[in-house]
């Protein structure tokens, strides 16, 4: 089984700075790329690859470079989206401090497929690990020539810098993300016009996931169907999968994409602990719809998980055990969007509070039966086309998936005013 993304990375969790990097082939992509290939070659092999974007949409990178237009003068710009937020998730953090020249020399090559003039890692505020490393692969790739002037005597240039961010889940949303990177405060944007046509400071702006970018230099050595031939399923590569909560093993794993929910589960996971059940997962982050048992071998893809009722996301699943109060688990979800919600729309900024404090009024033992109708109008409320971006509408993914499959657990909450977990959640 091959692992191109992290076969490289130290055991010991060091980074693997420039010259191990090099030692096993890194940079050759790029070598090649400004040797051989002009900037629409690289985009059409991406684009054949159908390397789907692996921070959540799963839209194809290829399509989306090509929507930049090339024959505009002026700066553009690639934007690695490093601001790892969802809850649950931790892919891009294990890449980012493991193999930080991976993903700058997918960046390098994504801005000479765009020509983009300048480029960012806008990096989550907590990594700090991750921020040190990356800031001394930068410099060494300058200093050998990688980035900078003429890279490695071409006619291409590209400047990059590390921005941190300040700690906002909204910032995971690219256009809210162009708006803080432009110092402001970071909302969304109305689209159209899209990112590629007018994003930072109103030039065409490219931003993809750190997982996507770490794609780049192996889809250009190897071509794509090398890549395709890694996955069991139509959608090609590995994935970074992961799994969080009562397991006996939770970690993050690089797997062929589409396995199945119970290899992740009972394989790689190691099972349940000893004294808990498994009674169901958020399978790509905390905005995603809970599956249950019954799912269990649903594939681990883009079509897989939407065809079984919920999103591949982020591919790291959150597991929900016996032992813990499926309205509480929810609360909780539910808490953290509503601080994290930027307050531009109304039903986002009004919505996500009223929600939290029902289901906090259900955990506390004053829930009334007219609160379930209350949630489920909410979860409508709030859904696709209602608000200004996504936020909101993943926020009601846990919700409305947990009022159809843990039904029984809301409704003893009031049956019985009180949270009949209380007694053994710990």
């Amino acid at each position: 089984m091959e692992r191109p993304l992290t076969q490289h990375i130290p055991d010991n969790g060091a980074a693997l700075h420039l010259r191990e990097y090099e030692a096993v082939g890194g940079y050759s992509a790029l070598r090649k790329a400004l040797r051989d290939m002009e900037p629409a070659q690289v985009s059409t092999l991406v684009k054949e690859a159908n390397l789907k974007g692996r921070g959540g949409a799963g839209f194809a990178t290829g399509m989306k470079w090509s929507f930049v237009p090339m024959n505009v003068p002026g700066p553009k710009y690639l934007i690695a989206n490093a601001d790892e937020m969802e809850p649950g998730t931790f892919k891009d953090r294990w890449l980012l401090e493991g193999n930080p020249h991976q993903l700058l020399e997918g960046m390098i090559l994504a801005s000479y497929a765009i020509q983009a003039t300048d480029a960012f890692v806008f990096l989550r505020w907590a990594y700090k690990d991750a921020a040190r490393e990356m800031r001394r692969a930068i410099a060494d790739a300058y200093t050998a020539g990688y980035l900078g002037k003429n890279i490695l005597g071409s006619a291409f240039s590209l400047e990059m810098q590390l921005h941190t961010g300040v700690g906002r889940y909204m910032c995971g949303e690219e256009t809210a993300l162009l708006n803080s990177l432009e110092g402001k405060r970071a909302t969304p944007r109305a689209k159209p016009p899209f990112p590629q046509v007018s994003g930072l400071f109103g030039k065409p702006t490219i931003v993809n996931n750190v997982e996507t970018l770490s794609w780049i230099s192996h889809i250009v050595n190897n071509g794509e169907a090398w890549f395709k031939s890694l996955s069991y399923t139509a959608d090609g590569g590995t994935k970074i999968y992961g799994v969080s909560g009562r397991v006996n093993k939770p970690g993050a794993w690089e797997l062929p994409m589409g396995i199945t929910m119970r290899e992740l589960l009972e394989e790689h996971a190691g099972g349940m602990r000893n004294g808990y059940r498994f009674r169901g997962a958020l399978p790509g982050g905390a905005s995603t719809d809970f599956l249950t048992d019954a799912h269990l071998d649903v594939k681990m893809d883009f079509a897989g998980v939407a065809a079984a009722g919920s999103r591949l996301g982020t591919g790291t699943m959150v597991v929900l055990d016996d032992r813990t109060c499926p309205v509480g688990f929810v609360h909780n979800l539910e808490h953290f969007f509503a601080q994290e919600s930027c307050g531009f729309c109304t039903p986002c900024r009004e919505g996500l509070p009223w929600t939290e404090k029902i289901l906090w009024s259900l955990e506390n033992g004053t829930g009334e039966p007219s609160d379930l109708e209350l949630l489920e109008r909410h979860a409508r409320l709030l859904g696709p086309g209602n608000t200004f971006c996504a936020l909101a509408p993943g926020a009601m993914e846990p919700l409305q998936s947990a009022l159809k499959y843990f039904r029984e657990d809301f409704e003893q909450h009031i049956k019985e005013k009180k949270c009949p977990y209380a007694h053994h959640q710990h």
